[in-house]
């Protein structure tokens, strides 16, 4: 993984990309990780790639997927809103996490705050269990300081950032 640039950042988005780091870092089997906007916004990603993908996406529209590298914020994003709906159809309240299970991979989305989710892309062989207890602390420790603020400002460090480095 590459780290993300906290050059410029408040100390609480510096804490954000630590906490990132930290769970891609620490938890075997994790592949990627992504932040996302209740709005479908990428906020944060483990894998710098993907930042410099979000941003060329909003420079230029595309249209059909991106190639074999799928954008995980919108994956993530489009599972958030159909379990939305889901959870509106069966009225037992919000949703907390979800999670699909693949041949080859699975793919886990925790509710943060306000909407943002929690994205994480696992290998076949992750400890499911784990990778879940990993996330909610990472929840935990973040859904207090992901406020509208902060939201902003890691947009903002996206957008303005276009090589994805800084010095």
């Amino acid at each position: 993984m590459t780290a993300p640039s906290t050059f410029g950042l408040s100390s609480e988005a510096r804490n954000l990309h630590w906490l990132l780091t930290n769970l891609v870092e620490e938890v075997p089997g994790i592949l990627s990780v992504a932040v996302v906007s209740s709005d479908g916004l990428l906020l944060l990603s483990s894998d710098d790639d993907r930042n410099t993908e979000a941003r060329g996406a909003r420079s230029t529209r595309r249209s059909g997927p991106r190639g074999s590298a799928a954008d995980l914020a919108t994956v993530v994003s489009g599972i958030g809103s159909l379990t939305i709906g889901a959870t509106k159809l069966m009225d037992y309240g919000p949703v907390k996490h979800t999670m699909v299970a693949m041949d080859q991979g699975s793919l886990f989305v925790m509710s943060i705050s306000d909407g943002s989710l929690l994205g994480v892309h696992g290998s076949e062989d992750c400890d499911m269990s784990v990778v879940a207890y990993h996330m909610a602390l990472f929840v935990g420790r973040a859904g207090h300081v992901l406020t509208p603020e902060l939201r902003s400002e890691l947009r903002q460090n996206l957008e303005n950032d276009p090589t994805g480095s800084r010095p």
